[in-house]
């Protein structure tokens, strides 16, 4: 694509950037990710990516809150929007999002949230925070659809939303951790199969 072509659709030029940004940290980690591999994959220039981040760490700071935000907003905070059985909710992600990746080959690679915590948390503020505070977003709407199932009479009483929202949070990071780890599906599947029965204890 020219350098024409891209001054006159800047936010598709940005967004193509922000995905290709996205898989290659995702393949290869933030400190090994290639910006010549990102404006290569999408189709665009260094001139144009400095155009719109200030650098590689800026890049970054984007993918988290542009692309892996949306995508844990879609994946695991969305279904649990208003309802009533947690549960059976948090069972169909668990499922649906490990049958998935194991499908598609993604859970060679882990989960690219806990990836960059892993790797980035320890060293930047900026990624820690970023990351943080999407932990604390997942934890707190666990927390709140299990509070809203006990009133509705689908999760016990005694449940502690916060302390088992912080468990169910810490299986999904193990879960995708220990498949990347591993290598192997039957450590996954086994996984998410343990904690989908621990979620079926929640119920009255």
């Amino acid at each position: 694509m020219s350098i024409i072509q891209s001054t006159k659709n800047p936010e598709a030029t940005q967004q193509r950037i922000l995905e290709a940004a996205f898989l290659e940290f995702y393949k290869n980690g933030f400190q090994g990710g290639s910006l010549n591999h990102i404006v290569e994959a999408a189709g665009t220039t260094k001139g144009a990516l400095f155009h719109h981040f200030d650098g590689k760490q800026q890049l970054g700071y984007s993918v988290v809150d542009q692309v892996i935000g949306p995508i844990m907003q879609q994946r695991w905070l969305a279904p649990l929007e208003d309802t009533t059985d947690p549960v059976s909710a948090l069972q169909l992600a668990f499922r649906t999002h490990s049958k998935d990746d194991l499908d598609s080959g993604n859970w060679l690679l882990g989960c690219p949230l806990n990836n960059l915590a892993q790797e980035m948390s320890p060293l930047d503020e900026g990624f820690h925070h970023r990351i943080n505070d999407l932990y604390e977003r997942w934890r707190g709407r666990i927390a709140a659809a299990l509070r809203r199932g006990i009133e509705a009479g689908t999760v016990r009483k005694e449940v502690g939303p916060v302390k088992a929202a912080a468990l169910i949070v810490s299986a999904q990071m193990g879960i995708w951790g220990s498949g990347k780890s591993s290598q192997r599906k039957e450590v996954m599947s086994e996984a998410v199969d343990a904690v989908c029965d621990y979620l079926e204890s929640l119920r009255i």
